[in-house]
């Protein structure tokens, strides 16, 4: 059934639906004493309730070199919450018929089928479980990074290193570029992926600040990439400031080369909440949305967290991921979503930056954008200690 409710970016008042404001405050009190550290530069964030938004709030400086402070329609690098962006279009396409999650992918991509990867299914890439190389293709430089089919080319030129769904590591590039290639390769109008996300879901859902990419039209409201957290980790600070340099108009990384602001990426979020429509559109069923946000790596844990579990001491947890979506699971362990989420609850994550989660039991949505980025083990236990604040800042 659709949702017909419209959908509103006005803030009301937070005891109406459920919240105490004083604990609200001291959400945002938080990420100002976190910025007033250094530990970050700024954040703009939105937390609702059944659609509602309670606080929509812009916090710090995006821009420190020319001293620009924080606006709420600032547009960052959302990095992989692109993921989720991309995996919706998937879903599109697979509720149309043109291919199921056990696909393989050679069927769609011939030139894959070599150095036994010929049983790697689409599922397998949505859920990280595809057993490629999880890091920048062998001798691919990174300007080609975000070129779809150069990607692809490297990618199936790669061996298969584990067996397809007996390892969950999480794949920051390669599987999404296949995934991007696999919806180029059937549109029939033949369009680059960049432009089938627009038309075919950035529009419906009214996301106007969004691209895969950067339009000359974004650039002047751009938050720089610059890493503030010098810890050595998963992700070199020099890849990732070089965003800053690549991102251009025509740039395709399916995996994590989308811009969108805040109230952009509360849109999609409420998209899912709602049972896959809004204002309108019904771009996915419920159905499908019920799919993609359930866990199905079971209790396999995400390789990508072994460098964290020997530089923190963190214990080995489930990876609880559905089709690219991170879900809360049970059990206390290092979570970005917070440990007090209903287990049901689902995310996106963006390197170091970035995150959205719904929690469908609480009917609770929290998106959270930042600038200056954090070592990736240290980005999680910033996240999960000001998602658990959201939940505790809500009354019934």
């Amino acid at each position: 059934m659709q949702n017909k409710e419209e959908f509103s970016a006005e803030i009301v008042e937070a005891s109406k639906i459920g919240f105490d404001q004083d604990r609200l405050t001291r959400l945002k009190s938080a990420i100002g004493k976190d910025i007033g550290k250094g530990t970050y530069d700024a954040a703009v964030f939105i937390v609702a309730r059944h659609g509602k938004i309670a606080m929509h709030e812009a916090v710090g400086k995006t821009d420190m070199k020319n001293d620009r402070q924080a606006n709420i329609d600032d547009i960052f690098f959302i990095m992989s919450i692109t993921k989720q962006l991309s995996t919706t279009r998937v879903l599109m396409d697979m509720e149309q018929g043109k291919f199921s999650l056990s696909t393989p992918v050679c069927e769609i991509i011939p030139e894959f089928e070599i150095k036994g990867k010929q049983r790697v299914t689409v599922g397998n890439l949505l859920t990280h479980t595809s057993g490629l190389n999880t890091e920048i293709p062998f001798g691919l430089s990174v300007r080609k990074l975000a070129n779809i089919e150069a990607v692809v080319t490297a990618v199936s030129n790669e061996r298969l290193l584990t067996l397809p769904g007996k390892m969950v590591s999480y794949n920051a590039i390669p599987a999404f570029s296949l995934l991007g290639a696999i919806v180029q390769r059937l549109d029939e109008n033949n369009r680059p992926f960049r432009k089938i996300l627009k038309e075919d879901l950035f529009m419906p859902l009214g996301m106007k600040d969004t691209a895969l990419g950067l339009p000359d039209e974004f650039k002047s409201r751009i938050v720089p990439v610059k890493v503030r957290d010098e810890t050595p980790g998963l992700f070199d600070p020099l890849l990732l400031e070089s965003m800053n340099a690549l991102a251009k108009e025509d740039t395709e990384l399916p995996a994590g080369g989308a811009v969108s602001t805040a109230l952009d990426v509360f849109r999609f979020s409420e998209m899912y909440r709602r049972g896959g429509t809004l204002d309108g559109a019904q771009i996915l069923s419920p159905n499908t949305i019920k799919l993609a946000t359930t866990i199905h790596t079971g209790d396999l844990p995400n390789h990508l967290f072994d460098y964290c579990r020997e530089m923190y001491g963190w214990p080995v947890f489930p990876a609880n991921l559905g089709l690219s979506f991170f879900i809360r699971g049970e059990g206390i362990f290092p979570c970005f979503l917070g440990l007090m989420t209903s287990p049901g609850s689902y995310a996106g994550l963006g390197a170091g930056s970035t995150m959205f989660w719904v929690d469908p039991v609480r009917d609770l949505t929290f998106v959270f954008l930042s600038a200056g980025l954090l070592e990736e083990g240290h980005n999680v236990m910033r996240l999960q200690r000001l998602s658990d604040m959201v939940v505790a800042s809500l009354m019934d």
